[in-house]
């Protein structure tokens, strides 16, 4: 977890719970492509996904009724 100048505490996805619906509030990524694809998998601001299991070096998860497998720096650029 992380905390924003004005005091605001960030979370990104490695901190989620599993099994827990979060909203997507950003994607923290300066790597256009990589923006693009979440896009095509409906991960985007206003979305919500769910950490359905973690694995050593991912997590599983549920977006828009589809899972997917996702590293865990990917990972810590999606906040919730």
């Amino acid at each position: 977890m992380k905390f924003f100048p004005c005091g605001e505490l960030v979370m990104t996805l490695n901190d989620a719970l599993e099994g827990i619906e979060y909203t997507i509030r950003a994607i923290n990524t300066d790597d256009e492509e990589l923006d693009a694809f979440l896009f095509s998998l409906g991960c985007y601001s206003g979305e919500t996904i769910t950490v359905v299991s973690r694995r050593k070096s991912s997590c599983v998860v549920s977006i828009k009724d589809a899972r997917y497998n996702i590293d865990r720096q990917l990972a810590d650029a999606i906040e919730i």
